[in-house]
């Protein structure tokens, strides 16, 4: 009788441990360019001010070395104690240096670049584990540029798969047109895109909210962010704009002969100061 008791309790426990809400920490996107001093005290604030520790990681750029440098000192002329970055590839991301480097840390910073090379050393590993456990501790995500875009659960790429012409990108609206793949998914509920109006981005994003009508798009302009909050929702912060996209009112995807696609499309353009609840998918008045 008593074992059978312990044994309920502990299946009790655990199922009671799985679905406790987890204390999710901040989340501040940039569209990419210029970062505004006031975005970057926000992260360094969210992350504990001067008694931040924060870690950058630059594996979206051409030059790790000397990204991860620049920007860790940057956060250091911001007043925060710790700031270091960390250099790895796939094979040795595990390694128990670069575990132990997260120790205590309250805030991450992915880097520009190519967001691909983000997702190919990150993906399926312990150190991707411990930046998320760093996430539902309470600590912040930040990111720019490529480190936007690998936010969503779905991250655009930037390669187009029927156009190869880079002189004409983001040309139409069309089914199957936009690579896509998996990206980190601190946003499950929405697909991000940067550098969004600065580069006429429009096209892509409407094409891959259309194919994926449950979930929204957001479209983060240069030296502009949105800092998204546990309950999901997201304030912007930044000199130009926020595109807010929701297809959800279409059922089925319709194209005509050419794949282009057709449907309902509600449009936000939030500015600095605006907020947006990613669960109601309306903006905050």
């Amino acid at each position: 009788m008593k074992k059978i008791l312990l044994q309920t309790f502990f299946i009790l426990f655990i199922f009671n441990f799985e679905n406790c809400p987890q204390t999710k920490g901040h989340l501040v996107i940039i569209g990419g360019g210029k970062r505004p001093a006031y975005i970057m005290n926000k992260i360094v604030d969210l992350a504990g001010g001067k008694g931040a520790k924060i870690i950058v990681v630059p594996n979206a750029s051409s030059d790790r070395m000397k990204t991860g440098s620049y920007q860790s000192k940057e956060f250091k002329k911001l007043g925060v104690e710790s700031s270091d970055y960390l250099i790895f590839t796939k094979e040795t991301a595990d390694a128990d240096s670069n575990l132990d480097k997260l120790d205590g840390v309250t805030g991450i910073f992915f880097s520009g670049g190519n967001q691909s090379n983000l997702t190919k050393d990150l993906l399926g590993t312990k150190l991707l584990d411990k930046i998320y456990k760093i996430y539902n501790d309470g600590g912040v995500i930040s990111g720019t540029s490529a480190g936007a875009a690998v936010m969503s659960k779905i991250m655009i790429t930037g390669n187009e798969i029927i156009n190869k012409d880079s002189s004409d990108a983001f040309s139409s609206i069309q089914i199957h047109k936009y690579e896509a793949r998996e990206g980190f998914g601190f946003i499950k509920s929405a697909i991000v895109d940067q550098h969004f109006i600065k580069r006429k981005r429009m096209n892509r994003l409407i094409s891959l909210v259309f194919e994926n009508p449950k979930l929204l798009g957001i479209g983060i302009d240069e030296s502009t962010s949105i800092i998204v909050n546990p309950d999901n929702s997201f304030e912007v912060s930044g000199e130009s704009l926020v595109m807010v996209m929701d297809a959800s009112q279409n059922e089925i995807i319709l194209t005509n002969k050419n794949g282009n696609l057709s449907g309902i499309l509600n449009t936000y353009f939030l500015k600095d100061g605006d907020k947006f609840d990613l669960n109601t998918r309306k903006k905050i008045y």
